[in-house]
C-alpha cells in the first residue's frame, strides 16, 4: 500500500478508535462509534480499498478527476467513496479527504457529544472487539 502513513494518521485524531470487522475483513476508523473511514482488505490482509465519506458533490466530482476513486464499495454510492491505496491520488488530497470525512462524521453529533468525543483519550493503542493489532496488517 502507498499510503502507509494512513494508520497512524487517522489515530492521532481525537477520539478516534479502530476495530478489524471480521465478516467484511475491514479496518474501521469509528469516531463516537461512527465509521468515518476504512481499509478493505484482500483475503491476504492486503488493501484493496481506502474507504471514506464525502459530501456528495464533492465525490462526484473527484470521481470525475481521479480514475482511482470510486463510488464506495459496499457502501452508499451518494456519500462513500473508496481509493485505490496503490493508486495516483495525491497524500496531501487523500489526508484532506480524511480530514473532510472525519468533520463530516463528528459534526453529525450534537454539540455536546462532539465535546465529549474531542476529549476522550480514545487513540492510538485503542482497539476494540476483537483484539487484533490492525496495524500489522496495514503494513504489509
Amino acid at each position: 500500500m502507498r499510503y502507509e502513513w494512513i494508520d497512524e494518521y487517522l489515530l492521532s485524531k481525537a477520539g478516534v478508535s479502530k476495530d478489524l470487522q471480521a465478516d467484511w475483513n475491514w479496518i474501521r476508523y469509528q469516531i463516537g462509534g461512527k465509521m468515518f473511514a476504512a481499509v478493505c482488505l484482500r483475503e491476504n490482509n492486503e488493501p484493496y480499498y481506502i474507504t471514506l465519506k464525502l459530501e456528495p458533490a464533492e465525490g462526484e466530482f473527484l470521481r470525475t478527476q481521479y480514475e482511482d476513486i470510486i463510488p464506495g464499495y459496499y457502501m452508499n454510492k451518494m456519500h462513500w467513496n473508496s481509493v485505490n491505496p496503490d493508486g495516483a491520488v495525491p497524500d496531501n488530497l487523500l489526508k484532506d479527504l480524511l480530514d473532510k470525512s472525519y468533520q463530516l462524521v463528528l459534526g453529525g453529533f450534537s454539540k455536546k457529544k462532539q465535546q465529549e468525543i474531542l476529549s476522550s483519550t480514545v487513540g492510538v493503542d485503542t482497539l476494540r472487539c476483537c483484539g487484533t493489532e490492525c496495524s500489522t496488517l496495514l503494513k504489509s
